[in-house]
């Protein structure tokens, strides 16, 4: 069996009682991005649960797929979702994939992990949804591991606006 056969059989598809560990890999991520995410009890956690739970009852437009390992539970994963879009002359289809949330435990980085969830999610975009396109906003850390999956840079600067309840 080869290496990367190995690591997908690690990966599998998160279920409805991994909504929390979803969390806590959102927050290493946050974190790691330089954000202040606070503590184990930071309202944000509370309502990033609530939004994954829902979000793994939505199977046909919600994946995560994660890493367990045997004593530390889930430690990398990788998490998208589908989204109507209008078509354009070069994508006729009306949904669009986006791929967040990828993350692993800093004990754990640099053995593929992150690589082999980000790929069974994006299987999933090509075999079970009709999406055209999957987009991502890539960290530094990131960019080189999704241009080796495919992804390329678009001509166009993300924006963004907050409004005053964010």
């Amino acid at each position: 069996m080869s290496d990367i056969q190995v690591r997908r059989a690690l990966v599998r598809r998160a279920g409805a009682d991994d909504a929390e560990s979803l969390v806590h890999l959102r927050g290493l991520m946050l974190a790691a991005m330089g954000n202040d995410v606070g503590g184990p009890d930071a309202p944000w956690r509370r309502t990033a649960r609530d939004w994954f739970a829902e979000q793994l009852a939505s199977p046909d437009t919600f994946a995560a797929y994660v890493v367990d390992d045997p004593g530390a539970g889930v430690v990398a994963g990788a998490a998208g979702n589908v989204h109507a879009h209008p078509p354009g002359p070069r994508d006729l289809t009306t949904l669009r994939g986006h791929l967040y949330n990828v993350s692993t435990h800093p004990d754990f980085r640099r053995r593929g992990l992150a690589r082999a969830c980000v790929a069974a999610l994006m299987e999933w975009f090509q075999d079970e949804t009709g999406v055209g396109q999957v987009e991502l906003h890539a960290t530094d850390d990131g960019v080189d591991l999704y241009r080796g999956l495919g992804f390329s840079e678009s001509r166009f600067p993300t924006l963004r606006f907050r409004t005053t309840r964010a």
